[in-house]
């Protein structure tokens, strides 16, 4: 771990980019532009509104209930991506076989297909008259306009976001590693327990953030499969939306805002689990 003093010598060493006050200077123009002044916009609306009118829209029954939807799946389709997106990093960078390209290819798909066309797709395959919504249907599994299609939806476009952090790191960690481990004597479940998995979790840990920071604002491919119904299957991103079409900025700033400081709040945790996880292994 590099003292403060080393650290301040780094900043002095000559680089290849221009000089730091330059460059931070820049950045955090930047940064004001592009976030700070939008974000502060918001902040500035909503303290021009009474406590008690930002209370009775932003904190309201259908409000919360929207909260609750937009993070509760948001976090379920996180986990879920955690997961499936180890597995299909582990299978793009560990083994090789024939489409592996195209296979790569079709990871990165959700980051290029406009999110309604997505949730259109879905609704398609998962109504109760789709292709596989109609063999789920019989036996009492309902998925479109249900908190489960809204689920599905994010994994769907949040899935990239961790496998692409994933797979550099296992990428470097390389089979050596593995070997090692195996000719010390350890099993695969230790293998990965007390080898890989450290070495990937900042990682996916990362990956997972990114995931449920998407599927928190979702909105282009939830609407449709979501069926909208307030209070059961209304996402918070739509009743903002709706406030708007309403005429009414206040209500939809105090909902965004709401949304604003509990997303903040979640992934300032997520950032301090990384770090105290880096610092552990001495990255």
């Amino acid at each position: 771990m590099p003292t403060i003093t080393q650290q301040r010598r780094a900043w002095l060493e000559p680089s290849v980019m221009p000089g730091f006050g330059l460059t931070f200077g820049f950045t955090l123009s930047w940064l004001g532009l592009i976030v700070l002044i939008p974000l502060a916009t918001i902040l500035l609306k909503a303290a021009g509104m009474g406590w008690q009118e930002f209370v009775a829209v932003g904190l309201s029954p259908r409000a919360i209930a929207s909260y609750r939807l937009s993070f509760g799946t948001a976090a379920a389709a996180g986990l879920v991506n955690a997961v499936l997106g180890l597995l299909v990093a582990w299978v793009l960078v560990r083994y090789r076989f024939p489409g592996k390209r195209v296979v790569s290819a079709l990871v990165d798909l959700p980051f290029a297909l406009p999110t309604a066309v997505a949730g259109i797709a879905l609704t398609a395959l998962y109504a109760p008259n789709g292709w596989i919504g109609q063999f789920l249907e019989p036996i009492g599994i309902k998925v479109a306009f249900t908190p489960i299609g809204i689920i599905i939806a994010l994994i769907f476009v949040g899935l990239p976001f961790v496998v692409r952090s994933v797979e550099p790191v296992l990428a470097d960690l390389g089979r050596d590693v593995e070997e090692a481990a195996a000719t010390l004597g350890a099993s695969r479940f230790q293998t990965f327990n007390r080898v890989i998995m450290p070495a990937i979790g900042p990682a996916l840990l990362t990956g997972f953030a990114l995931a449920f920071a998407r599927g928190v604002g979702e909105y282009g491919s939830v609407i449709f499969i979501s069926g909208n119904m307030p209070g059961r299957t209304e996402i918070a991103p739509l009743l903002i939306v709706t406030q708007l079409e309403q005429y009414d900025f206040n209500g939809a700033t105090a909902i965004a805002v709401v949304m604003m400081l509990v997303s903040f709040t979640i992934l300032l945790l997520i950032n301090g689990i990384q770090a105290a996880s880096r610092r552990r292994m001495g990255i």
